[in-house]
């Protein structure tokens, strides 16, 4: 992190972001301004850049010149980062925008036509509520600007003796947190790093060195609120400290919400009840409750749920909303009857932290780009995220409407139940108990005038024939599936008796995941695969030899067990004519999957694994145990070609 020591403040009074872009300049310049620094620090030659301007010159109406350099491949987005890095490319923030292309030059004047309707309103503000860019890419040029970390509030652990130093009010008011010490200095979270009255205002209670970081608006009054609710209720509990099965049912809750577990398993077994959490997908033994409290604890998560407490000889569902010190926690709970007891499952629905961006769940450059321009910018069709359950599909689904959703395009979905509440979309949670099924809810979606619909799940004929003519109404359709690949979707369709040709011209991407347990980094050591290892993946072991991937050796950070988080693994399938016409003439899975391959290049979930593995992000072990192996995978160097990654 920077320390910074005396933030300018910006023409608006106080506005973090105009204080960082500068004062204005013709928007014409900021390219000429980014290109010439880029040339500086031996990012681009000057033969590239002549080059790139001669096009620009031509395609000035529609493209700006940072978009041809990076179309040329002349400099990558890591290159513009390091250049904005340096703060010296001073022009207004919509100039900045458009230049990197996160905004078209009709929305900037839509935009400050608004501002200049609310005057008290900053662009900024403009921008993020109109839904013309996202709070995170505004928070990601403000922070290479001014060289600041922006650390993850969702799950920060925050310091009760700093949080008591200022009352809570004055966070609010200032918007600012303390987030932790770092040697002598004190790390402080502000919206407004630029805004002197703030930094001022944090100094009066923390001193006058401090780090600054940067927040989103959003991230930091959530996380405000967070730290009010945990200091409170650390202040109840020393006032009046829960006693019995209440404790404990609140205690595991707490605790599965601190190791950000997705699933808690209550077992009953001869003398006693076993707790267990599903952790980055693997179950992990947490605590043994002793037998003769076991009955006090499934009657204390019946209550919570709404369960029948006396029916001990029937399996249960319900609902909780539980109250954490981190907010509001929406709990789908299971009750099964087995000959020991009952068995309770409770599934932690929106414990996933914040919604990510597209790019921020973990595809490859090339793979992101494709499923960016291939399948969301496309006007119609109907795009498939498959996988098991628990393979992060749903994180996809949503990523990828919040990157849809915008002023001018209307959003609804059907959901079982909504696990994220996106602001500007009509979402509707199923219910069957008061007959809201998907039948009733997809009958009426489609007469709600919506751009774009989203289906939770395809589940039967039913709801995929909705899905498929939805998109033949022009319509783009977003849903789930349950399938082992991408091209198992398309057998899938086929088997549940979708005509070939509808599929063929209605589905305009499939995209098929996996979630890897991530190599924890503070215990990971080399590991060179073995001839043996390299033929289980697949390779020639002669061909393959010295390909190099990760394991760890399991430290306290992991909690021994060697990985720590998780890592997304794709395939993205998009329907060109080749694989539509195979679809259409009814081949086999194997066929369309090397129709893919060779026609529209498809790297393979397994291939995806490799190519990640072999950056260090997980490991041999991962890959074989959750990943299909039904094609023979390419040389890494080509994957790597291919995703757009370096070796």
């Amino acid at each position: 992190m920077s320390h910074l020591d005396t933030p300018g403040r910006g023409s608006d009074g106080g506005s973090s972001i105009a204080a960082v872009v500068g004062d204005p300049t013709p928007a014409s310049s900021v390219g000429a301004q980014v290109a010439d620094l880029l040339v500086q620090a031996g990012h681009l030659a000057e033969d590239q850049l002549k080059i790139a301007k001669r096009i620009h010159a031509k395609v000035k109406a529609t493209r700006t010149l940072t978009s041809v350099l990076l179309e040329k491949k002349s400099i990558t987005q890591q290159h513009l980062r390091d250049v904005l890095r340096t703060g010296k490319v001073r022009a207004p923030l919509g100039d900045v925008l458009v230049e990197l292309g996160l905004l078209v030059a009709e929305e900037l004047k839509l935009a400050l036509a608004m501002q200049r309707e609310k005057p008290s309103a900053s662009l900024e503000e403009v921008l993020i509520e109109n839904h013309f860019v996202s709070e995170y890419e505004l928070m990601d040029i403000v922070a290479s600007q001014l060289g600041l970390a922006s650390p993850p509030l969702d799950s920060a652990q925050f310091d009760p003796v700093l949080l008591k130093k200022a009352p809570f009010p004055v966070y609010k008011t200032q918007s600012f947190l303390p987030l932790r010490k770092d040697g002598a200095s004190v790390v402080v979270v502000f919206a407004e790093p630029t805004n002197v009255a703030h930094v001022e205002a944090a100094r009066k209670y923390f001193g006058r060195d401090l780090t600054v970081a940067l927040a989103t608006r959003k991230m930091l009054r959530a996380a405000i609120g967070r730290a009010e609710r945990e200091i409170a209720a650390a202040a109840a509990a020393a006032q009046n400290p829960e006693q019995g099965a209440v404790a404990l049912v609140n205690r595991i809750l707490d605790e599965a919400l601190t190791h950000r577990a997705s699933d808690i398993h209550f077992e009953p077994a001869a003398g006693k009840m076993r707790v267990r959490f599903r952790q980055d997908g693997v179950m992990v033994p947490h605590l043994d409750i002793p037998s003769e409290q076991a009955p006090n604890v499934v009657s204390r998560v019946k209550v919570m749920a709404g369960a029948d407490i006396a029916e001990r000889r029937r399996h249960q569902d319900g609902r909780i909303q539980f109250e954490s010190s981190r907010g509001t926690v929406d709990i789908r709970v299971s009750i099964y009857v087995t000959v020991n007891g009952e068995k309770i499952v409770m599934r932690l629905l929106n414990n996933r932290g914040t919604l990510l961006a597209v790019k921020e769940i973990g595809m490859a450059p090339r793979m992101l780009e494709l499923f960016q321009r291939d399948a969301l910018d496309v006007p119609s069709g109907v795009v498939m995220v498959t996988g098991p359950t628990g393979s992060g599909k749903t994180t996809t689904l949503y990523a990828a409407v919040n990157y849809l959703n915008d002023a001018k395009t209307s959003i609804i979905t059907a959901e079982d139940p909504v696990e994220y509440l996106i602001d500007g979309i009509s979402q509707c949670s199923i219910n069957a108990k008061i007959n809201l099924g998907y039948d009733e809810t997809l009958k009426h979606i489609v007469r709600q005038d919506p751009d774009v619909i989203v289906i939770g799940e395809v589940r039967d004929q039913f709801s995929a024939e909705v899905a498929i003519n939805a998109a033949l109404t022009g319509h783009k359709v977003i849903t789930t599936f349950h399938t082992e690949d991408s091209i198992g979707a398309l057998i899938r369709l086929l088997n549940m008796n979708i005509e070939a040709f509808l599929i063929s011209s209605t589905v305009a991407s499939v995209v098929a995941q996996r979630l890897l347990r991530r190599v924890c980094s503070g215990c990971a050591e080399n590991h060179e695969l073995t001839p043996h290892e390299l033929a289980r993946l697949g390779y020639a072991p002669v061909a393959a030899k010295g390909l190099m991937f990760k394991r760890g050796r399991g430290c306290a950070s992991c909690r021994h067990v060697g990985y720590k988080g998780r890592v997304a693994v794709f395939e993205i399938l998009v329907l060109n004519e080749l694989v539509r016409e195979a679809v259409l003439s009814r081949k086999t899975a194997h066929e369309i999957r090397r129709v893919c391959i060779e026609g529209s290049g498809l790297v393979t979930l397994l291939e995806d694994g490799i190519a990640k593995a072999a950056a260090g992000l997980t490991s041999f072990e991962e890959i074989l145990r959750q990943l299909p192996r039904l094609s023979k995978p390419r040389p890494v160097a080509e994957l790597c070609r291919l995703l757009g990654v370096t070796e």
